[in-house]
């Protein structure tokens, strides 16, 4: 008689017996969606993650979800690859109950990336593990780096005005941009003299378009500092500044991340209005993010519910040094 009709179930009974903690590593596979893939930080996080997949053996799939129902679609991809989990950097931190629901459907594990979701009354959903930034504290080192070059250029804050670029429906802009906003104003800065410049938006061409008319109805201003929620808005407000006929010497922008974007501003033979960026280590982000959830998704580890980094000042003076210093 043939041996093989006995083996078979034995080998399923050994299958049956497998926990999922105990799967083969090489049989894990975990997807890292983000909202912006074109942008450098975002490109960084993948680029983390996926080299940490090929030290420890787990397949990473890099996917967009620049919309909700991009999002959605990803997350069907990754189920019918057979991954187990997923990191995510939202398109709208609101959409979070909506992709659990779908998450869960498939018995998927989520990690938060930079931004986090909130339920439907607006508050932190603590069951979802998250690694980001601390905000605020970003924000206020952006408003203090401003603040200390402009006494450095000896300019009187009553006669110096503050392109502040806004994206309220972003609660990690808000709290950025109020962060520094919160900095100024105990540095002294006026507070009338704040401008708002509202952004569709997350990138250079949306805060251009929102930074222009600000520059062009407020002509009394010689001097003027710059802020958003990322150097890419930054960026864009520095060139509707050169637009408008302001110089270096007239514009203090900082932003916050430290990528390619500044990377680049940095290297051009003149200074530009870009004074500096917060830099965070969008590396190790990615890096962090992918080896939480794989540690969870093989040892049953849950990673905390919510941790947060701080940054480090990058001029034009030590971006490389810093760069080289946070792995960027």
């Amino acid at each position: 008689m043939s041996r093989f009709p006995v083996l078979a179930p034995l080998t399923f009974g050994v299958c049956l017996a497998l926990s999922p903690l105990t799967q083969a590593q090489d049989d894990v596979k975990l997807g890292f969606i983000v909202k912006k893939p074109e942008q450098a930080w975002f490109i960084n996080e993948q680029d983390a993650a996926t080299r940490l997949g090929e030290e420890k053996g787990f397949e990473v799939v890099r996917l967009a979800g620049e919309d909700g129902q991009e999002v959605l679609s990803a997350i069907d991809n990754l189920n019918s690859q057979g991954a187990q989990g997923f990191v995510i950097c939202p398109p709208d931190v609101r959409l979070g109950p909506t992709i659990m629901r779908r998450a869960e459907q498939y018995g998927m594990k989520v990690v938060t990336v930079d931004d986090r979701f909130v339920n439907a009354e607006g508050e932190p959903m603590e069951s979802v593990p998250h690694l980001g930034m601390s905000g605020y504290k970003i924000g206020e080192q952006v408003g203090n780096a401003i603040a200390d070059e402009m006494e450095a250029r000896g300019w009187d804050p009553e006669e110096v005005a503050a392109l502040r670029i806004t994206n309220y429906e972003l609660p990690t802009a808000k709290k950025r941009t109020d962060g520094a906003t919160e900095a100024l104003l105990e540095r002294g800065f006026q507070e009338d003299n704040i401008l708002d410049a509202p952004q569709q938006n997350t990138d250079t061409s949306s805060a251009f378009s929102a930074a222009s008319p600000v520059f062009s109805k407020n002509g009394d201003y010689e001097h003027w500092v710059i802020y958003a929620l990322n150097e890419e808005s930054v960026l864009g407000g520095v060139r509707a500044s050169e637009q408008y006929g302001l110089t270096a010497d007239d514009v203090i922008g900082v932003g916050i991340n430290g990528s390619g974007a500044a990377f680049a501003e940095f290297s051009r033979e003149k200074p530009t209005g870009f004074h500096g960026t917060v830099a965070v280590s969008s590396t190790m982000h990615g890096r962090e993010t992918a080896e939480n959830l794989y540690t969870w998704v093989t040892e049953g580890e849950k990673p905390k519910a919510n941790t947060e980094t701080t940054g480090t000042l990058m001029t034009r003076d030590n971006w490389e040094a810093v760069r080289d210093e946070l792995g960027l």
